[in-house]
Order: structure tokens, then sequence, then C-alpha cells
């Protein structure tokens, strides 16, 4: 079945979540996708979680299906001379090379362009390639300090809290994605390709001032803090119940009088305490209170079902193994199983993005390190038998 980016050809420089999840997506979707590591792999093949064999279940196997992998050692003449020739048959290079680095320097947009004018170069970083940070290192959870979220992430007096997710990583490398595609587009017209600058601060940052945290404190002189499980500007909780947690998320009149019914307090629906989403969001420890109290002596079960007749958004605090028994999980095929030679059947994440007439697919499992080597420099690239021993001797590969 055709795939929306099919003929679509990628390089995979890039290494641990941004850069090779973007990749990942285009891959999903059709673009043929070779990922390049040294002859000794990434070092990102060092975080877990591990299969039985010891390859990362993330970085090495979950983010690298549909891909193919060579490697290329990129610090010796041959092995750039070599990557040249891979950059005049691509339509896209992915790195994520931090500016000022050797291998930054390989992939500069400048440079490149001149081997293929109609190369698109997205360069993920933790700064961008502009500013006064541009040289810096950065991970996710840098991002997320250094752009407020952790500030009012927890509970209130607690110390700062990093999420347990990388979600700044994840988003970066979906807003990468959607940056080659815009290139693509425009170059279809244009002819030529361009820089899409993408870094990890960028997304944090604007992802924070997208919430409301800049304006609210420069228009309104106030500085957001923790609110625990709460929501800013509506209410919402994560309330205890007999055998577990329930979230709920109550936004607008028209909900907040269908809880009261619920409460049996429609005298809170007037209460000037309660009157509207930002009075609530103010008084949510009064709403905690109530709820916690109505909820105490029920099951996840009993809640759910009051809640989900009155039409309210709510859901279970699942547990992993419970997540996996969530029947959309299924019903979308969120997950798929792969079977790699020496790890065993893995499961990695389904495909997101749902189109309808030319939809992604986990085609294949992710290649093992250099598993594609003589597929792309014999039969891509035209190099011999004799040449690919050569370069293994040498060290290129």
């Amino acid at each position: 079945m055709k795939r929306a980016l099919d003929g679509i050809k990628v390089l995979d420089m890039g290494g641990y979540i941004a850069a090779p999840y973007c990749c990942m997506m285009l891959a999903d979707h059709g673009a043929d996708v070779i990922r390049i590591e040294p002859p000794g792999g990434k070092v990102d093949r060092e975080l877990g979680p591990f299969a039985p064999d010891g390859q990362s279940m993330t970085c090495g196997l979950s983010y690298q299906r549909n891909k193919k992998n060579i490697t290329l050692n990129l610090r010796t003449d041959r092995g750039r001379q070599i990557l040249d020739v891979l950059v005049r048959k691509t339509d896209i290079l992915v790195h994520n090379s931090p500016k000022g680095t050797e291998e930054a320097d390989v992939f500069d947009y400048e440079r490149l362009s001149k081997v293929n004018p109609a190369l698109i170069v997205v360069a993920v970083s933790g700064f961008g390639q502009t500013g006064p940070y541009a040289e810096r290192p950065c991970f996710d959870v840098i991002a997320q300090a250094m752009s407020g979220i952790m500030s009012f992430t927890g509970y209130p007096g607690d110390p700062p809290l990093r999420p347990g997710l990388n979600f700044i990583d994840f988003n970066t490398g979906a807003r990468a994605a959607l940056g080659a595609m815009l290139a693509l587009h425009e170059r279809a017209s244009s002819g030529v390709g361009q820089l899409v600058d993408v870094a990890l601060f960028d997304v944090a940052f604007a992802m924070a001032a997208a919430s409301g945290c800049a304006s609210e404190y420069l228009v309104n002189g106030e500085i957001r803090k923790a609110v625990g499980n709460g929501g800013f500007y509506a209410y919402c909780c994560s309330v205890r119940v007999k055998d577990g947690y329930v979230v709920m998320n109550i936004v607008g009149n028209n909900m907040w009088r269908r809880m009261c019914h619920i409460l049996g307090r429609e005298d809170m629906i007037t209460d000037p305490r309660f009157k509207d989403n930002l009075a609530r969001y103010r008084n949510y420890q009064d709403v905690d209170g109530i709820i916690g109290a109505w909820a105490k002596d029920q099951t996840v079960a009993e809640v759910m079902a009051v809640l989900d007749r009155a039409g309210l958004p709510c859901g279970p605090v699942n547990d992993v193994p419970a997540s996996l028994n969530v029947p959309q999980v299924a019903a979308r095929e969120m997950l798929v199983e792969l079977d790699y030679p020496e790890s065993g059947t893995v499961p990695v994440p389904g495909v997101e993005i749902k189109l309808s007439r030319t939809p992604g697919r986990v085609a294949r499992r992710a290649s093992l390190l250099g598993e594609d080597n003589d597929a792309v420099y014999g039969d891509v690239l035209g190099y011999s038998g004799d040449d690919l021993k050569n370069f293994k001797e040498q060290k290129i590969i």
C-alpha cells in the first residue's frame, strides 16, 4: 500500500531521542531512511531499558524501526567523501551534533548545500544554531528547567519537579519532522533545499509560553506556581478512591453544573468561589476537599461510571500494566510487536498519525548495527566487495 513519503530519501545522523524520533516518524510514512552510525555504534545504544541480549529497546530498537542501518567513520577523509556521495542521493539529512563540534562542521548546511543544492538539512540541537547558547550542550531536563516548566510542576512547597517522560525530546522530534515537511513542500516549487533549525529549549519555552505563563507574568504580574495535579485556569484533580485514583477535568460552567448535581451540592453552582473557571482555579483546594469526600468510599469503577454518565472528562490513573489494557491501545494499534534475531519479541509504539488513504505502518524491525552495509554500499552506491573489504580493514565502515 502506498505511503505518503514513498520515494523520499533520508539520512538519519542523529542520536538519543529527538533526531532519531523525527526520522522514525518519516520512516513510518514511507521515507527510505538510512541511519548512519560509527563502526562501534552510537553512545545512545547504552541507554536502557535493555532487551535480554543487551540491546537498548528505545534508542536501539524502537526509534530505529523502518530504517536501514549502516556504519561510517566520519572522522576519516574517506568516510566524509562517502557521506557526500550519499548526500547527492538524499532529500533530507537529520542530525543533532551541537554547533562548534567536529561533527557539526561535517553537517554544516552551507557545505552540504554545495554538494546537493536540493538537500534539506534538519539540525536538532539544545539551543539552536544562533544566539549566545548555541554551542552549549543540552538534554530534555535542561530545557525543561530553563524554560520555567519545572518551577510549576509538582506540589506547592515541594522542590521543582521533572516530569517522568522526556516530553520535550519527543515534541522536538515531531516539530523537526514537521519542519522537514514544510521545507520539502517549499522545495517542490523552488527546487532548492534549506536549513531547518529546531531546538529543545525553543520547543520547551514555546510550550510554556503557549500555556500562558509568559503573558500571565508580563501582563498581570503573576508568577505561575505549582498546583500538584490541579489544572491551570480550569478545575482538574486527581482524587483518591478506595482502590486507586481518578482524574477529572471540569472546564466551563456547563460541566461544573453537572458536577454539582453529582455531588448533590447545587449551592456550589452560584457560590462566588466557584462561579467560573478562574474562580475554581483560585479555590481549587476547596473543591478538592468536597470531591474527595464524595469519592473516597467508592471504587474507581463506581466513580468512573457516574462521571461517564454525566459526560465529564475523566480517567483512571493507570500504572503501566493497566495502561496496556486500555481498549484504545489495541483498537488504534498503538503497540506493535516485532521479532528481533537475538532480542526476541519487543513491543514498539504504533504510528500516531493516522492517514485514511496512505496510512503509515511499522513495516520492518530496526536493523542491527551495520546490517545494511552490503545493500547500501553495494547496491545503492555501487562499491564492490573488495571496496567493502578495504573499507572494513581501514575502519571506514
